[in-house]
């Protein structure tokens, strides 16, 4: 650290570590950041950076710490407390999964409005009512992980904890909302290709990134932002249909995906592109004159092409864009509908589930089974007895 940072008072020394950070972690939060987080927390973050951890989990892991933070200043007046003691942590559960029906009639019941107040004026608190149970989940386990990392015991694996969390599910239940409420079926994909059939270098791109999102197994947004030509690697055409030696030839490619949210970088795993896919993308690559790097990249209102990657928030929001062209309810769609939608038309088809697997890169059957299972029963007599 240099003299500048070791002469700055606290906050403004975590700031400028922070700055280290300044390609993975939010930047316009790094003086909210510098804040809440303690030096430990900053030397953690950086440790971890240095390990190689992957940029989406690190940005996770920085918010969830900045928020347990931020908590436990409300709550017990001093920064988290290193091991954490079970009465923390079950506290912790107490104030972000209750019952709302309970805190009607009980108004201490759940977070103290105090608590709720001061981390609402410190831009931590959202929600007005309890936590969706996976977002609590997923704090306790990198307050878990973030005890390993620095070589403690916590209490994460106690049965007390266990089962407090698990009554506290049921007590708060409220249905599950998917990442995007509808899937992007070929039908529905259709309707946004033909959005993009122009001259314009926005349109071509936007072609080749919803096939190549679709046609890949379901890339989920973060994969598509940071796809770059250095993966892709060009094959031998392949048979439209492989039990006829007289089927025509379809162009075929494979992305090395490297390091995603279920796949380690030294995984080395693949998936292929076959047909459209693959002439989209080369016909993008072409026009835009990419050769190497980002491959799917910002473009001005003046088609002028910067070289930066597409942000996974811009992926989201071309989605969105082309679903208002095609006609389609922008709110009913997200970009991760292209993942649950490869799935959901891979049963539609009846391509088997490890199969379908391979391709999207899920790792947990019971994940990508709910697709299936879902298209199984609109195709099936059960729902139609009373028909």
């Amino acid at each position: 650290m240099d003299d500048l940072a070791r002469r700055a008072d606290p906050e403004t020394r975590r700031a400028l570590q922070l700055d280290a950070l300044a390609a993975i972690l939010p930047m316009d939060r790094r003086d909210r950041l510098a804040q809440i987080l303690t030096d430990d927390d900053v030397a953690t973050l950086k440790h971890l950076a240095r390990e190689g951890m992957g940029e989406n989990s690190l940005r996770a892991l920085a918010s969830d710490l900045a928020y347990l933070e931020a908590w436990a200043q409300a709550a017990t007046r001093t920064p988290l407390v290193w091991p954490a003691p079970e009465g923390l942590a079950l506290k912790f559960v107490a104030h972000h999964l209750w019952d709302p029906a309970q805190r009607e009639v009980d108004a201490a019941h759940g977070m103290p409005a105090d608590i709720a107040a001061a981390l609402t004026a410190a831009g931590a608190l959202r929600a007005n009512g309890p936590h969706a149970p996976s977002t609590v989940k997923r704090r306790l386990a990198s307050w878990g992980a973030l005890h390993r990392w620095r070589g403690l015991d916590g209490p994460f694996a106690s049965p007390g904890l266990r089962a407090a969390v698990r009554l506290a599910v049921r007590a708060s239940a409220r249905p599950r909302r998917r990442k995007s409420r509808r899937a992007v079926t070929r039908d529905i994909l259709d309707r946004l290709l033909a959005t993009c059939r122009s001259d314009r270098l926005a349109d071509c791109r936007d072609g080749a990134l919803l096939l190549i999102a679709f046609g890949s197994g379901g890339r989920r947004r973060s994969e598509i932002a940071r796809l770059r030509v250095e993966q892709l690697s060009d094959e031998a055409p392949v048979a439209l249909d492989p039990t006829d030696p007289k089927s025509p030839k379809l162009p075929c490619m494979t992305i090395a995906l490297g390091r995603t949210k279920t796949v380690q970088a030294d995984d080395d795993a693949r998936v292929l592109l076959v047909g459209p896919p693959v002439d989209a993308l080369r016909t993008w690559l072409e026009r835009a004159d990419i050769a190497k790097g980002p491959i799917f990249r910002a473009i001005d209102q003046w088609e002028g092409m910067e070289d930066r990657a597409l942000t996974p928030q811009a992926i989201n929001l071309i989605v969105k864009r082309r679903c208002v062209l095609a006609g389609l309810d922008p709110a009913e769609f997200s970009a991760h509908g292209l993942r649950s939608g490869y799935l959901t038309e891979a049963a539609r088809r009846g391509v088997s589930l490890p199969e379908a697997m391979q391709q999207s890169q899920h790792r947990s059957v019971q994940q990508a089974a709910r697709y299936y299972n879902d298209a199984d029963r609109r195709l099936g007599k059960a729902a139609r007895l009373a028909v």
